[in-house]
């Protein structure tokens, strides 16, 4: 059911299709993706939906709350121009990790903050901005960070519509807000 506030268990969990979507653009959900896309440093982003059970979801299932899924932005940088730091940054500053499974009035599982990580690099860089903002937030007395921090495991392209949806659709919807505290990170 649309809005979701627990997570299924696999068994629970719809049971997809073996085939991927076919996604002509690149591009990510609509305000987060619109903030990583403009950074430079940053080659591409992709909308998608990963830390669920089902294979190959579609947006329709990812709403109702029983595939597992997050709605989330794969970003594609160069290490050389923008650091991940400033990617973390850029994260936490930008919407409010303590909503637990909501951001906004948008409420459900699949809008839970989270940071799917390559490797054990990122996992140590992730865990140590989460503590660091934390810190920040509590000195705000703004609520524990919910964010889950774990290893990437299978991404999968959301439907050609959502990809860029705000390049297509300048004025559209976003309720993407940050919590006003700035994050201690490098710029």
């Amino acid at each position: 059911m649309p809005g979701a506030r627990r997570l299924p268990s696999r068994t629970e969990a719809l049971p997809g299709r073996a085939q991927r979507l076919t996604v002509a653009g690149m591009g990510c959900f609509w305000g987060a993706e619109r903030l990583f896309w403009e950074l430079p440093g940053v080659f591409s982003t992709q909308v998608g939906y990963a830390g669920g059970f089902t294979p190959n979801p579609t947006y329709e299932e990812v709403r109702t709350g029983l595939t597992g899924h997050a709605e989330v932005v794969r970003v594609i940088f160069d290490p050389q121009k923008i650091s991940y730091e400033k990617l973390l940054k850029v994260f936490w500053e930008n919407h409010d990790p303590t909503q637990g499974m909501q951001q906004q009035e948008d409420i459900g599982t699949q809008y839970r903050s989270v940071i799917y990580t390559l490797g054990p690099q990122q996992q140590a860089a992730a865990l140590r901005s989460r503590d660091t903002y934390q810190q920040e937030l509590r000195e705000q007395r703004r609520g524990d960070i919910t964010t889950v921090i774990e290893p990437a495991a299978d991404f999968y392209y959301a439907e050609d519509y959502h990809q860029q949806y705000l390049h297509k659709v300048p004025g559209g919807y976003c309720a993407l807000k940050g919590t006003g505290v700035t994050c201690p990170l490098p710029p």
